[in-house]
């Protein structure tokens, strides 16, 4: 129609096109038609007009939806947390902490609202450092120690102690001087299984309130100073010296007892006695000296007695000296039976022979 005034040009484009899920959409625009002349003049119509096509809506829209993704891609990524079996979870939310512990695996927290600090339940191992101290009698010594020890209230050591291991070194280290002033030398250095329950006891007591189990404290070493270790030598060589004096003392006392009652059993028989010279001299030929001893029969002695004339002189046996004294007794070298009658059967004299 001739003379119509639609108000905008056909021809224009139209921002209204797009595509959506692969199909064209068009938004019907209306216009309000005015004829201009003829007998419909003044008469309104509405027509609809169908838009012209655009490639700049298309990729906007691809663009929206890949920005989406990646945003809730983030947000779970963000939102993931994995804990370790050795490990467990704190959750803060808003600042405030979550009694239930997150257990090993995948966490989920909410991103930007829960924050999850993990803590480890794994026996620490701590050694504490060297501390000097004075006895209980005056003795100064340098002693170190080591403490094991887990947490087993995640929530409370995070919540009550700002740094639960700092804390525990600066108790073990006061409760260790504390010992060393309580306790002598000799405990010290022979009674450490008791020195290391009470040290124990003492750093266990304010770790129970932080969440923290000790489960073991050694003494590791006790230092000395030179001065006194040379005292303790010096005490040590005189107790050693005092020991064997008294085990040779008591030795000889045991030894004398017996000597007696081989004595008694000695003169209760005689023959005792000569087995036993028998023995000492099989004793003597075992070794290699210049010494001989040879056993002299005392019944030869008495023969030479009654053969040899009183007024003569007595020549004695090869290598024996003889004497016959007025009251009867005999005497004969080395290994006589000490001036005995020949005649009351004492034991067997013995002759010496140096070579």
């Amino acid at each position: 129609m001739a003379g119509l005034n639609t108000g905008r040009p056909e021809s224009a484009p139209d921002p209204g096109r797009g595509r959506f899920g692969g199909s064209e959409f068009y938004i019907v625009l209306r216009y309000k038609v005015r004829l201009a002349s003829g007998p419909c003049s003044g008469i309104s119509r509405w027509r609809a007009v169908r838009p012209e096509r655009s490639g700049n809506a298309e990729g906007m829209m691809i663009v929206s939806w890949v920005l989406v993704t990646v945003v809730a891609l983030g947000l779970v990524a963000a939102g993931v947390r994995i804990v370790q079996e050795f490990e467990r979870g704190v959750v803060f939310r808003f600042g405030r902490v979550r009694r239930e512990t997150r257990g090993p695996g995948l966490a989920l927290i909410v991103p930007f609202v829960d924050r999850l600090q993990k803590v480890n339940l794994q026996i620490v191992t701590l050694p504490v450092p060297a501390q000097d101290g004075i006895t209980r009698d005056n003795v100064t010594v340098r002693i170190d120690a080591v403490i094991y020890y887990r947490v087993v209230d995640p929530v409370r050591v995070i919540v009550d102690v700002q740094d639960y291991d700092a804390a525990i070194l600066q108790v073990a280290q006061a409760s260790l001087r504390s010992i060393i002033g309580k306790s002598e030398l000799d405990d010290l250095l022979s009674n450490r299984e008791r020195l290391n329950q009470g040290l124990e006891l003492m750093i266990d007591s304010p770790a129970v309130g932080w969440g923290v189990h000790i489960d073991r404290v050694e003494i590791k070493d006790v230092v000395l100073p030179e001065t006194m270790k040379r005292s303790m030598s010096r005490q040590a060589e005189a107790e050693r010296e005092r020991r064997s004096r008294v085990i040779t003392a008591d030795g000889e006392l045991q030894a004398s007892a017996q000597l007696a009652r081989a004595a008694e059993v000695m003169a209760r028989h005689p023959a005792a006695l000569q087995l036993r010279l028998l023995q000492t001299v099989v004793e003597v030929a075992a070794e290699k000296n210049s010494t001989l001893v040879l056993p002299f029969p005392v019944e030869l002695l008495r023969f030479l007695e009654r053969s040899t004339p009183a007024e003569g002189d007595a020549r004695p046996a090869a290598g024996v000296a003889t004497t016959a004294p007025a009251d009867g007794r005999t005497t004969s070298g080395a290994g006589t039976d000490g001036g005995r009658p020949a005649g009351d059967g004492g034991p067997v004299p013995a002759v010496v022979v140096e070579r």
